[in-house]
């Protein structure tokens, strides 16, 4: 039991760059499409694909496609930073404003910086993975009477855990890539990997190994005390 509790706590989104030429062994693959597969969805559904992308050309292709940064997303990112780490530990939540640049750290200037920044390559995202997953799923289809496919949305969410959690386990550095559901990356994206356009793409993830040590930064997350009610909502106590 507390095997499992070390990998879950040890978890974490890994943003340096990767090894571009130390390839992601087929069978370390494997076992994570393995921990997707047994993934929980509503009414056993099992309504994801998962495309396994290892070609160079292909990676080439997507990593040139170019990503708008629009100030709603400046602004609610702004919302979750923290410009200390004493700040960051005092709030148990959120990032360090120091991971962005410090144009974005200014919400006087974020709108400006919206209207002056012009698109970044997706490659700065990708940076130098050897493989990206991208999981996607049948936007025609949904869990039973869930509006929205709420249902089906935490289903991904499972997904993605199972993959990192197994990927933790295996040594390998793993990192979502949100930019590929949204437009116009998603598009660009469905055309490079002939993707039908009824499908979704709910997110990708880098799979690899760092060129470096990633650098070590404070990881916070609330006490139980903090977000447990005991039967009744406010009720704090479990005494």
């Amino acid at each position: 039991m507390q095997e499992v509790l070390k990998l879950i706590r040890e978890r974490q989104s890994i943003r340096a760059r990767f090894d571009s030429e130390r390839p992601v062994a087929k069978r370390n693959i494997r076992q994570i499409l393995e921990a997707a597969r047994w993934s929980p969805t509503p009414h056993n559904m099992q309504n994801f694909e998962i495309i396994v992308v290892e070609d160079k050309k292909l990676l080439k292709k997507i990593g040139n496609i170019k990503c708008p940064i629009s100030e709603e997303f400046l602004r609610e990112n702004y919302q979750q930073l923290s410009f200390s780490e004493e700040e960051l530990l005092q709030k148990k939540v959120g990032l360090l404003g120091t991971l962005f640049p410090p144009e974005w750290r200014n919400p006087a200037k974020l709108d400006e910086v919206a209207r002056k920044s012009t698109p970044f390559p997706l490659s700065q995202t990708i940076n130098g993975s050897p493989t990206i997953l991208i999981v996607i799923c049948d936007s025609r289809k949904r869990a039973p009477a869930s509006e929205g496919d709420f249902l089906g949305i935490i289903s991904l969410g499972c997904v993605m855990e199972n993959m990192w959690l197994m990927a933790q386990s295996l040594g390998m550095a793993f990192h979502i890539i949100s930019d590929f559901g949204e437009n116009p990356v998603e598009k660009q994206t469905k055309r490079i990997l002939n993707i039908p356009e009824y499908m979704k793409i709910g997110f990708g993830c880098r799979l690899g190994y760092p060129v470096s040590k990633p650098a070590t930064r404070p990881r916070v997350r609330r006490d139980v005390e903090d977000f447990t009610h005991h039967n009744q909502f406010g009720n704090k106590s479990l005494n």
